[in-house]
């Protein structure tokens, strides 16, 4: 099986990681897809978009795929905002939790915009040795919203002074049996993903969980 993985170092990274031991697979990594033809897209029976932003150019390419499957990060993006476009499309489309720390987890958390192609979606991460889970396709699917949630509340404590960083994560880990505190979490998933995350579920929703604490945006501000 041939697999184009489009991404940053750190997500293809991890992607390679999760399926280095996988059998008759030829992967292709890239930083960007749009220099490719369609044809050379159809070259590809799976593509991974890990760092999807929802570039309408892309959109366009993988709308002219012929019963490829294409897998979107859709921590910023959900799946029918492109409905319009891609409704009529042959493309076999799923998102995915592409934030970097998930990828190379067990578990691959998916969302699909017809329900028709989950069966062939599953079949191809059955071939990943990879297991996969689906669930509402919405902007940052179900795990990024919580744990990127907790780390603006993290922020908020800081900010406020009621604890430091090693009390916060020490008193998450134990009180919750995470495997990280939510500033250790931050580290691993990088600042700018958990802004832009928080960013999107906020305009999406206008929950006030989502509103971005200052101190992050100041961290954020700090890094781009």
């Amino acid at each position: 099986m041939n697999i184009l993985i489009i991404g940053d170092e750190q997500r293809t990274n991890e992607f390679k990681t999760k399926i280095k031991l996988v059998e008759n697979i030829t992967l292709q990594i890239t930083d960007s897809a749009l220099s490719a033809s369609v044809n050379e897209l159809n070259q590809f029976e799976a593509i991974f978009d890990l760092s999807f932003n929802g570039n309408l150019q892309s959109v366009e390419n993988y709308r002219q795929l012929q019963n490829r499957i294409v897998v979107l990060n859709a921590t910023t993006n959900n799946l029918h905002q492109f409905y319009s476009a891609l409704n009529k499309s042959n493309v076999l489309l799923a998102g995915m939790n592409c934030l970097p720390g998930f990828i190379d987890k067990p578990l691959a958390e998916l969302s699909v915009l017809n329900e028709a192609h989950q069966r062939m979606i599953e079949k191809l991460f059955h071939q990943l040795q990879w297991q996969a889970t689906f669930v509402a396709d919405r902007i940052g699917l179900v795990t990024p919203r919580v744990v990127c949630m907790i780390i603006n509340e993290a922020f908020f404590t800081l900010q406020e002074n009621t604890a430091s960083i090693n009390d916060i994560d020490t008193a998450m880990k134990l009180g919750t049996n995470y495997p990280y505190g939510p500033f250790e979490w931050l580290k691993i998933i990088g600042v700018k993903n958990v802004y832009t995350t928080l960013e999107a579920i906020y305009n999406d929703t206008h929950d006030e969980r989502y509103k971005i604490c200052p101190m992050l945006k100041t961290a954020y501000l700090e890094v781009i």
